[in-house]
């Protein structure tokens, strides 16, 4: 068996940390660099999209069980907008604590006033899709890769800024927001959109890429997998649940973002795998950093191959 593992932020781990298996595997395997990339861009090279954006709203749909069809999707995730003097910092979804009902509520509020223009559906809490809308350009980048940061330079199409305006009037007037207001919690104040087409007639693995499997919980990754008809389903709790309803043979890809406990629920249990003879090859894929390594059994006896914090690796790739 080949596992193939993708994690966009491996080597953001914070200063000190120390993950002695995926330093094992780092320093005794064979490190490659290839152009750096987000996960989105990484994904959609792989299924043989090419450069360009990848229509996560469309593959999101599909991945949920809606029908895609011909019409044009964008990703509009609930975020947090804050003020901060000259400029306007984004919070994506996953610092706000959205629950599925409230989700829902704010996205039922949206559609009543929008309701000619287009639809969003609330498919997780902190993953909505907008089906329809102008055929404006949406260039932007996906809210975690710009947690943070100024949204001035990260804005669509300018277009948008009034439509944009309207979706906050409304969200930060829902009695959900003044609830999380009077609690001293963010208000979801507005949705960043990004991710916009339609969904491609078929995708295929590029290069030597005969996946058998992908496991993923990110949503564009299963529409990609869907729509090339391959067997698709979250990862689990960790490798060992994995391996354990894993086929013997075969290429699997596994995408884990974020990158937290891996350690101890995938990379231990891999590594032992790999020494056991149950897995063959453990490729680990870093496309920030432009990087990404193999390693089978046999590498694992090069003792003077010493492994090294992740900091030093993030350093190296900067």
């Amino acid at each position: 068996m080949h596992v193939e593992l993708v994690v966009p932020a491996l080597f953001d781990a914070p200063a000190g940390a120390r993950s002695p298996a995926l330093e094992l595997l780092l320093a005794r395997g064979r490190a490659a660099t290839a152009r750096p990339a987000s996960l989105e861009d990484w994904l959609a090279r792989a299924f043989g999209l090419g450069d360009g954006l990848l229509p996560a709203g469309a593959l999101t749909a599909l991945a949920c069980g809606l029908e895609p069809g011909t019409t044009r999707w964008m990703r509009a995730d609930p975020v947090h907008l804050r003020p901060d003097r000259d400029r306007v910092r984004l919070f994506p979804g996953d610092m706000l604590s959205l629950c599925a009902e409230d989700a829902t509520a704010l996205a039922a509020a949206l559609n009543e006033h929008f309701g000619d223009r287009f639809t969003l559906h609330a498919v997780r809490p902190l993953a909505w899709c907008l089906q329809g809308g102008p055929e404006w350009p949406v260039v932007a980048r996906p809210p975690a890769e710009i947690a943070g940061h100024d949204i001035d330079a990260e804005l669509p199409d300018r277009r948008w800024h009034a439509l944009l305006n309207e979706l906050q009037m409304v969200m930060y007037q829902h009695p959900i927001n003044t609830e999380r207001e009077a609690r001293g919690e963010p208000v979801v104040n507005s949705v960043w959109l990004w991710g916009a087409g339609r969904l491609p007639a078929a995708v295929q693995p590029s290069g030597s890429r005969a996946w058998h499997s992908v496991s993923a919980d990110d949503l564009a990754a299963l529409g990609l997998a869907r729509l090339a008809g391959l067997r698709h389903r979250s990862p689990g709790a960790g490798a060992g649940a994995w391996l354990e309803r894993a086929p013997e043979e075969g290429r699997h890809l596994l995408v884990l973002d974020p990158p937290g406990g891996l350690e101890e629920l995938w990379f231990a249990p891999l590594l032992a795998a790999l020494r056991g003879g149950r897995i063959g090859m453990i490729t680990i894929h870093v496309p920030r950093a432009g990087a990404y390594f193999e390693t089978v059994r046999s590498d694992l006896r090069r003792f003077w191959r010493r492994p090294r914090p992740l900091a030093g690796y993030a350093a190296a790739q900067a």
